[in-house]
């Protein structure tokens, strides 16, 4: 019989350190209400619609009939109105035009529960606006309204007052910059009201196409997608892997950014954190597919719920989960929309599935092998789940398309670790894991081993924890039997159930 391929990871497949989510998180969180400022360019989102019938004799272009006119706040507008429904107790410094746009903009804000104390006219310039015509539900036009000359001085100074009036007491302050002319100069005010990254009361998070305006302020987390990291470094991120690109470029990104941690969007490819901690390993989330239609946004929510949990003090790696999970709640509609705390913790709840039989997995990784998809499979107690075991599942999943875990079942935890384990059960063992971003199916054995599930299912490759050898694993030859390859993930030491179990019943 032919022993499987032993692999170990590269460099671009670390391990990875993170909590779990849970589904009550969204209202701790909510519950916390940390106090967060934004700071930025405010934009009115607006749809036009209606049906269309003919073409006009002007152009072949359609005669929309516009019936239903729909509004919403956009760009640091949005990522306000994100973050007050989250929980977050929100105030906006913004500039606005002297016009109609604006008094929607303003009417939208406050039913959202944003402060808009901070909100400034400038009647010299217009609001921001982007209209979107839709012919029965097909977008045929998109027009823009917008400014990107600089503020002049009596509106910069109101500008600047308005921050100082409000930063104050903060537990977060989000930079919303995407050129619009008006936050010129408030890199260095804001690196002043704040001060150095050691001395601060709170959290700086900048959201902005050149993140490199800000270096000055010393960010403690920068947001920028791919195209913003290409700005950033010169380049684009070349090969066919944007996360390990991404990866690779963590120093140049972190010195040329100054910012603590780098959080990088990659829309389908979900989002990596490269910690403030280099020695940390990096944290991927993989991401809701969705149609480019339906994203509009969801880089707004995306921040405004990584703002509230890195305000309300979540480590970073479970903030970034948190963040993934409410952009899936609004790229799963069309236009700029808002996630609230309920449909967030639905979300985080619903991630978590039910257990899926053998027959029905086995159905699914069919489906998976047809599509061209590459099927990793692991397997283990999860009992009390640690960041050894967190690390291990997303580097496991970054070794292929779709992750399934087999989680032992009751009986099995206790054959191998004694009766007086597992501490939890399997349902809420599963619903843990199944709330990781990283983790597709879970799965349960009642077997010593998995040879026999690993026999039905085929996949592609068997990733086990570093505290493994291949000699130990009796179900290696199982794998090499089919074709398989056996990978053993890197270890984290000092991170063991046993352990935590033991010092909790210590004392």
């Amino acid at each position: 019989m032919a022993a499987p391929e032993i692999e170990r990871p590269t460099a671009a497949e670390a391990p990875l350190d993170a909590a779990p989510l849970a589904a009550d998180l969204p209202a701790r969180l909510a519950a916390s209400a940390p106090r967060v400022v934004v700071l930025g360019d405010a934009v009115l989102d607006q749809w036009l619609t209606g049906p269309s019938r003919r073409l006009s004799r002007e152009a072949p272009v359609p005669v929309v009939e516009v019936d239903h006119t729909r509004g919403s706040p956009g760009a640091a507008a949005n990522t306000a109105a994100n973050l007050a429904a989250l929980g977050a107790r929100t105030e906006l410094v913004s500039v606005l035009g002297d016009d109609a746009d604006a008094a929607i903009v303003r009417e939208l804000l406050t039913g959202h529960g944003v402060g808009i104390d901070g909100v400034v006219t400038d009647p010299t310039r217009p609001t921001a606006a982007k209209r979107r015509v839709l012919a029965d539900d097909a977008l045929v036009a998109r027009f823009d309204t917008r400014s990107r000359l600089p503020l002049d001085a009596p509106a910069r100074e109101a500008l600047h007052a308005a921050l100082r009036r409000v930063v104050d007491g903060a537990d977060a302050v989000v930079v919303c910059d995407y050129d619009g002319g008006a936050l010129d100069g408030a890199a260095d005010l804001l690196g002043e009201l704040l001060g150095a990254p050691g001395q601060r009361t709170c959290r700086l998070v900048v959201d902005a196409h050149d993140p490199a305006r800000w270096a000055a302020a010393r960010p403690d987390v920068v947001t920028p997608n791919a195209g913003e990291v290409a700005r950033l470094l010169g380049r684009e991120l070349g090969g066919p892997d944007r996360v390990a690109a991404a990866e690779a470029a963590g120093p140049e990104l972190r010195e040329r950014s100054g910012a603590g941690a780098v959080v990088v969007t990659l829309d389908r490819d979900g989002a990596l954190l490269l910690p403030a901690d280099r020695d940390a390993p990096a944290h991927r989330t993989f991401a809701r597919p969705a149609p480019e239609a339906n994203t509009c946004g969801a880089g707004d929510t995306f921040t405004a719920a990584l703002v509230l949990a890195l305000a309300a003090g979540t480590p970073a790696a479970t903030a970034v989960e948190l963040a993934q999970a409410a952009a899936d709640v609004v790229v799963g509609r069309p236009g700029t929309s808002v996630c609230g705390t309920g449909e967030l913790a639905e979300r985080v709840a619903a991630a978590e599935g039910p257990l899926l039989d053998a027959a029905s997995l086995a159905a699914i990784v069919d489906e998976q092998r047809v599509a061209g998809r590459r099927v990793v499979f692991t397997n283990g107690c999860f009992d009390v789940v640690h960041r050894g075991h967190v690390a291990s599942l997303n580097q496991a999943k970054r070794l292929g398309d779709v992750l399934i875990v087999a989680l032992n079942s009751d009986d099995s935890v206790a054959r191998l670790k004694g009766p007086s384990r597992p501490v939890n059960s399997l349902a809420d063992r599963a619903a843990v894991i199944g709330a990781l971003s990283c983790v597709d199916h879970v799965t349960v054995f009642d077997a010593d081993t998995p040879a026999e599930l690993l026999d039905l299912l085929k996949p592609d490759v068997y990733a086990k924890g570093g505290d493994y050898t291949p000699e130990m694993l009796r179900e290696s030859a199982t794998v090499g039997a089919y074709g398989g390859r056996v990978v053993i993930l890197d270890y984290l030491p000092d991170k063991s159930t046993s352990a935590i179990v033991e010092r909790i019943r210590g004392g």
